[in-house]
């Protein structure tokens, strides 16, 4: 397990060294700049280059780079041009609401998508299938922003069931701050529910014509045994590599809903980062998210040990 781990740590390096290289090279040749945005429009071209010299930005691309990778080695992200704090501070400031916003997205897409799934695959051509196929087909074709905005007409002005926008800490109260990340949630993991239950599907259709399904339902064990017992316990390993890709595209992904919905996570962060150009946050805030998404993808295939004995890591 050990050697399985250390072979997968050594496998993010050159995996991490070519995310740094294409984030830096996009973001140095994108038009415009930190020196353009802090002088504005009326600034002349000798003001920007005097700022961008004073700024370290006049060095070629490739010195600008190593000395990144040097400082990001030493645990340094850098400092944020605009809010006079370090980036590693900006992202401990913004991850949490990110953070709270995908457990609870992935919460919900499980608990619809678990049980729609196997019931799909239970009830296998009937109309109770097709119907649930259809819902999750049209989860995934509509678009997280649109499905958002649904939500906040109908619970946040119609009905006034939830808050339409805004965010509260947990230290206002949890069901405060709960409150705040349901349509939220609900737009970002409905769509996710969609692939979960297709895949839950899937995966208990090959498990239930095997023969040891037969063999338990001729013993007379009861369906809703055989169904989560035998059935999902077996059809969960493909299951758990969707939850997993699932949940680091929660993470990485809801900047589009952070801002409809007006959170405070880091897709706000990295949008606003992006508009004023200021390039140490873009870069921290991208390898943060590129760590987080392969270390959650890492945990995942250590999982499959415990879920599945049959699956052993260390094996050539």
């Amino acid at each position: 397990m050990l050697a399985y781990v250390a072979k997968r740590l050594l496998s993010l390096v050159p995996v991490l060294f070519v995310v740094t290289i294409v984030l830096f090279l996009i973001i140095h040749v994108t038009p415009g700049g930190p020196a353009a945005s802090i002088l504005g429009l009326e600034a002349s071209g000798e003001e920007i280059a005097e700022l961008n010299q004073e700024l370290g930005l006049d060095r070629p691309i490739a010195l600008q780079y190593v000395s990144w990778v040097g400082k990001v080695l030493r645990g340094d992200l850098g400092n944020s041009i605009f809010m006079n704090q370090s980036v590693a501070q900006a992202i401990r400031e913004h991850a949490g609401p990110t953070l709270s916003l995908a457990i609870i997205a992935q919460f919900i897409a499980i608990a619809l998508a678990i049980p729609f799934g196997i019931w799909a695959a239970y009830k296998r051509g009937t109309a109770a299938d097709f119907t649930l196929m259809g819902i999750s087909l049209l989860g995934m074709a509509v678009p997280g922003f649109l499905l958002g905005l649904f939500l906040m007409l109908l619970f946040g002005v119609h009905l006034q069931w939830l808050p339409v926008a805004g965010y509260k800490e947990l230290s206002a109260g949890f069901w405060e701050h709960v409150k705040h990340l349901i349509l939220p949630g609900l737009s970002l993991g409905t769509i996710q529910a969609a692939l979960i239950t297709r895949m839950t599907r899937s995966s208990m259709l090959d498990v239930l014509n095997l023969n040891y399904i037969k063999t338990a339902r001729s013993k007379g064990l009861r369906e809703s045994g055989v169904l989560l017992k035998h059935a999902f316990r077996n059809a969960f390993l493909p299951i758990l590599t969707v939850l997993g890709q699932t949940f680091g595209t929660l993470v990485t992904g809801a900047v589009v809903v952070e801002s409809i919905f007006n959170i405070p996570g880091l897709g706000q962060l990295i949008l606003n980062s992006i508009a004023r150009r200021d390039y140490s946050v873009i870069q921290g805030v991208v390898l943060v998210a590129t760590l987080l998404y392969v270390g959650i993808n890492l945990i995942i295939d250590l999982l499959y040990g415990a879920v599945d004995p049959r699956v052993r890591l260390d094996r050539k």
